[in-house]
């Protein structure tokens, strides 16, 4: 055996052991509660914008990225523009025409000038309106006309319904064995009790309840478990979905 095959055995092996782990597991959502009330992921920036998402989340993006190559990255949720950033840097470094289409409901201006003066503006698009009415769907379907690789990255309002839809919008658009990525899917393992304020979604109503329901009626996707496994602190568990067929 070369020491790649070995080094790559011992790391599936590492991984699957994680994912048995329930200390482990417990451990990484202590962390994930002890430092929510200061808006951790507020903390990190990708290439000068704030991208509001855990380090490790951001690491299994550039993994997946790297590995499936995509020309069309679709994101919805666009807040700062660092997850556009993020993955438009990632699409410059394989130096192909790759492109990420962002859409919003509201695109602040002082966030729509910073993404526009950016190195990698050439390869970001955006649209402003909500990412679940027709107009907007239309819009995108137009956008992906001609894309051979297309990824799907869903992180904007996080209830079931909304997210639901979501898929339902833009699942049909994610080619076979690319990505499907649903994000804050972490909700539903968040206590019953915790204070969301305002927001409208929580235990019950959330990414994740979203995703289950959504895999009901389309075994075309699978939740790829390995990588939250070696996560272990992220905001997806579940909700990283591969089309396999």
């Amino acid at each position: 055996m070369n020491p790649i095959e070995q080094f790559n055995i011992e790391k599936q092996n590492n991984i699957t052991a994680l994912g048995n782990n329930k200390s482990v597991k417990e451990t990484g959502m202590d962390f994930m509660m002890a430092t929510a009330e200061n808006k951790y992921t507020y903390n990190f920036t990708w290439l000068g914008r704030p991208i509001i998402q855990y380090p490790q989340d951001m690491i299994a993006l550039q993994e997946l990225i790297w590995e499936v190559k995509p020309d069309l990255i679709i994101e919805t949720g666009i807040a700062h523009g660092g997850s556009l950033i993020f993955s438009a840097s990632i699409l410059h470094l394989l130096d192909g025409d790759g492109h990420v289409l962002g859409i919003d409901i509201d695109i602040r201006e002082h966030n729509k000038i910073e993404i526009e003066k950016h190195p990698m503006a050439k390869r970001i698009t955006m649209i402003q309106g909500s990412s679940i009415e027709k107009e907007t769907i239309d819009k995108v379907h137009a956008f992906a006309q001609g894309k051979k690789n297309v990824m799907v990255i869903l992180d904007s309002n996080h209830t079931h319904e909304h997210v639901l839809e979501e898929l339902k919008a833009y699942a049909s658009l994610v080619t076979k064995d690319n990505y499907l990525i649903v994000f804050d899917t972490t909700v539903e393992d968040m206590p019953a009790n915790y204070d969301w304020g305002i927001r409208p979604w929580g235990k019950g109503n959330n990414p994740k309840t979203a995703v289950w329901e959504f895999l009901k009626t389309h075994p075309e996707f699978a939740i790829q478990s390995d990588i939250h496994n070696k996560l272990i602190i992220t905001v997806a568990p579940d909700g990283y979905l591969k089309r396999i067929k």
